[in-house]
């Protein structure tokens, strides 16, 4: 067999290698006799083994096709053109500002605090209320107030102190206590005493000085019963008053009857005319010594006014009869005895004892007498009286000659 390395890289037939396994190394010696000796084509083509991205990693130059080879080549041959030179009189560009470089701030051992977050921006100041500035210091000294919110629904907003009550004569009525109201009472009131009250108090002949507060804002029930529905009171929206007090000292209740009757009748249509709610004696038996009033807000704008104005006290009392006197004889009573006639009857015995020792005293004087007369002249006189008075003293009889002679000695 003519075997030689050149003639095995070049005629041998890859077929072979399927028909005869015995070949299979002389085949292996053969390609290795290609690659060390044989062609070098071969072998160039066998040390750049193909890649996946074939020659464009590779480190053999770049081969261009066609005109794309020629029009890169002349490219590379031609001259790039310059700019021309700037002129002399052409004005001088401003340097530009320096770039300063930012600097990495230091690391430090400490560890890094988290950013502090922003603070939220405060809330709005409320705007004061319509009635807030209509309520100014020319008709009430009413400070404003915080907000109340209590359990149960009490409290409210727009509150004030109301502390008096400025009169358009620049005179201050107070309040005693002062009240804690809505603003919108408040106000109320204080066109109440400016219009209503400050008058009748000019028609009495003195100026208006106190208002006497019993209660304004409490948190509790109607009538203070346990379970009731929420008082107008535990909205800060009601007032009692039991009266005004002048400035010369008088002082005038609003539930006294000894006020005269048109005067407070003048005070019952002001109110009512004035309030959604007036309460008084003769509503509920809650209000019988003062008023109260409020600005309960109800269905089309229904009112309450219950206030009965009694009529004054009589001033004189009704006639009495007379103390008997001390010196006025014991009374009788006919068809009694000394049994039934009590202290009388007694007064009458003991009377009766007396005039028997009177008479006991004449029967010895006349005993006396008789022993200086005959004997037989005078025992059957004083037999005979003995028997008399004896019949006279017997019980359940008065003494009737006893009663004349206690007669005839209080005559004489």
């Amino acid at each position: 067999m003519n075997f030689s390395a050149d003639t095995a890289c070049r005629k041998w037939p890859i077929a072979a290698l399927g028909r005869n396994r015995a070949a299979m190394v002389t085949v292996a010696a053969a390609f290795l006799a290609c690659l060390a000796l044989g062609d070098p084509a071969f072998a160039a083509r066998r040390s750049h083994p193909p890649s996946l991205f074939g020659d464009l990693f590779s480190d053999r130059p770049v081969r261009l096709r066609g005109s794309v080879h020629s029009e890169a080549t002349a490219h590379s041959e031609a001259k790039v053109p310059l700019p021309k030179p700037r002129p002399a009189e052409a004005p001088a560009t401003p340097p530009p500002p320096p770039v300063t470089a930012k600097t990495a701030p230091a690391e430090s051992d400490q560890p890094a605090t988290p950013t502090a977050t922003a603070t939220p921006a405060p809330a709005p100041t409320p705007q004061p209320s319509a009635c807030r500035v209509a309520l100014t210091e020319e008709i009430a000294i009413a400070p404003s107030i915080p907000d109340i919110h209590e359990p149960g629904g009490c409290g409210g907003a727009d509150l004030v102190r109301l502390e008096a009550i400025v009169l358009p004569d620049k005179r201050r009525v107070l309040l005693k206590p002062a009240a804690t109201l809505r603003c919108g009472m408040a106000a109320a009131l204080a066109d109440w005493v400016r219009s209503d009250v400050e008058p009748l108090a000019e028609g009495l002949g003195s100026k208006l000085s106190d208002l006497d507060n019993f209660d304004s804002y409490e948190c509790r029930g109607r009538n203070r019963v346990a379970g009731a529905l929420l008082s107008e009171h535990g909205r800060a929206n009601a007032l009692d008053v039991r009266g005004v007090k002048l400035a010369n000292g008088q002082s005038i209740g609003l539930t006294d009857r000894n006020v005269p009757r048109g005067l407070r009748e003048t005070v019952l249509h002001s109110v009512c005319a004035r309030f959604m709610t007036v309460l008084g004696p003769g509503s509920d038996g809650y209000h019988e010594d003062h008023i109260h009033l409020d600005l309960m807000e109800r269905h089309n704008n229904y009112k309450i006014c219950q206030w009965n104005v009694w009529d004054p006290m009589p001033q004189i009392a009704p006639l009495m009869p007379a103390e008997r006197p001390a010196e006025a004889p014991p009374r009788q009573v006919a068809g009694r005895g000394d049994a039934g006639r009590g202290d009388e009857g007694q007064h009458d015995k003991g009377q009766r004892d007396k005039d028997q020792v009177g008479k006991g005293q004449d029967a010895k004087d006349q005993d006396g007498k008789a022993s200086e007369t005959p004997t037989g002249s005078a025992e059957p006189d004083a037999a005979e009286d003995t028997d008399s008075h004896v019949k006279n003293l017997q019980p359940g009889k008065p003494d009737k000659s006893a009663t004349k002679k206690r007669r005839q000695n209080r005559r004489s």
